[in-house]
């Protein structure tokens, strides 16, 4: 009971919060209500087709698409797809959230979603069309520019801060060990080269980053062993 009790404590939090409410001032409370109904029917809309779009992405798009232009080593090309992403998108920024769980789980870096997530927020297109019309051009391109800068800066700090082993969000699974038999592996590197952000070549022998497992599904793990055209993976 309690460990259910502490799963869902935010909820928790949030009905004392508005029991406090209603017995402190009702008329506070019946407004809280209505405001509560209104994002509730909202997200019914909008997050069927972001849970639709996740299954999709975590089903057919391959981790080293995801790796390759999102991971740590996707450069400058993984931030600037991560800009156009959240300043193309649509929605509320709650809706965000469920897509940029699956790319970390595919393999995306904490600074390429740190991106997503700001932008999401607060460059969207639609949101400096009307900042332009209402504030003035020379107002939008400042702001635009100060805030692309202080997300690259937020992005580089809590990558540094925050590591993935350290989100409590992803699924954990026991059975996520890879190891590398040493007597059949000839470092002919066809496996760093197909995945560079899980395996590397070290004093002349294949290192494994296990952290990365921890984000990738059964099906994506079993896909890791066989880049090894001698078997060596296991």
């Amino acid at each position: 009971m309690i460990k259910k009790l502490s799963k869902h404590k935010i909820l928790l939090i949030a009905i004392i919060g508005y029991i406090c409410v209603f017995i402190i001032n009702s008329e506070i409370g019946i407004k809280a209500l209505k405001e509560s109904k209104y994002y509730f029917l909202e997200m019914i809309q909008i997050l069927p087709p972001i849970f639709i779009l996740t299954s999709l992405i975590q089903t057919w798009v391959p981790t080293k698409v995801i790796v390759d232009n999102f991971g740590n080593g996707s450069g400058i090309r993984g931030k600037v797809i991560s800009f156009a992403i959240g300043s193309l998108s649509a929605g509320p920024i709650y809706a965000a959230f469920p897509v940029c769980k699956t790319l970390t789980k595919k393999g995306a870096s904490i600074d390429n979603i740190v991106i997503i997530l700001s932008s999401w927020a607060v460059i969207k297109i639609p949101m400096l069309i009307n900042e332009a019309k209402f504030m003035g051009v020379n107002y939008m391109v400042v702001r635009w520019v100060l805030t692309l800068i202080a997300i690259i800066i937020m992005a580089k700090i809590m990558k540094l801060w925050i590591k993935k082993d350290d989100l409590k969000t992803m699924e954990s699974d026991d059975n996520r060990e890879i190891i590398i038999d040493k007597h059949i592996c000839v470092l002919c590197g066809n496996c760093t080269r197909k995945y560079p952000d899980i395996y590397m070549i070290k004093d002349k022998e294949v290192i494994i980053e296990k952290t990365q497992l921890n984000f990738m599904n059964k099906d994506e793990i079993e896909e890791l062993k066989t880049c090894c055209p001698l078997g060596a993976i296991k």
